[in-house]
């Protein structure tokens, strides 16, 4: 897909292709390649010639704000109809997503059931670590195809707790 995008108030061209979690990008020219995974609706974690960042993309009045190490990034797609992925101004997952356990802990509640059609950003679970309940949601509209734990179960760090598609 080839877009032009404002990025930090400098216009660019940007071509990109997804393959799994194999992302191949070309910035005004430049080639990036990038191992990039969805650990949580809009939370990224990214592996780029050895180093490891993890990107919030956030929806924003005119676009989206791309926080990564501690700096936010404005991002604004100059011609929104080329942009699939936006949606009522949201980000959202394309295809099935595997949704994993952001960090280890026990699953308090399940708030949907196998087979349920979801929103995207409505709770699936939520799971308590170190005293703190987080509610994991899903990062796509589709329907649960898999619950892979029950309640009372505990999980570890990027275990696959539930299939959206």
């Amino acid at each position: 897909m080839k877009l032009k995008i404002e990025l930090a108030a400098r216009t660019r061209t940007l071509e990109f292709a997804r393959d799994g979690r194999r992302l191949t990008a070309m910035l005004d020219g430049r080639a990036l390649e990038a191992d990039a995974l969805e650990v949580g609706p809009g939370i990224y974690s990214i592996l780029i010639d050895g180093a490891s960042f993890e990107a919030q993309v956030e929806s924003a009045a005119d676009g989206l704000t791309v926080a990564i190490g501690g700096l936010r990034i404005p991002l604004r797609v100059l011609d929104p109809r080329q942009w699939q992925g936006r949606r009522s101004g949201s980000v959202e997952a394309e295809g099935r997503q595997q949704i994993v356990a952001p960090m280890p802990g026990k699953v308090v509640r399940i708030l949907v059931a196998q087979g349920e059609k979801v929103d995207s950003g409505q709770g699936i679970l939520v799971v308590e670590a170190m005293k703190m309940q987080n509610e994991i949601r899903s990062p796509k509209t589709g329907m649960v195809e898999r619950l892979a734990v029950t309640e009372g179960q505990a999980v570890n760090a990027g275990e696959v707790v539930a299939v959206v598609a």
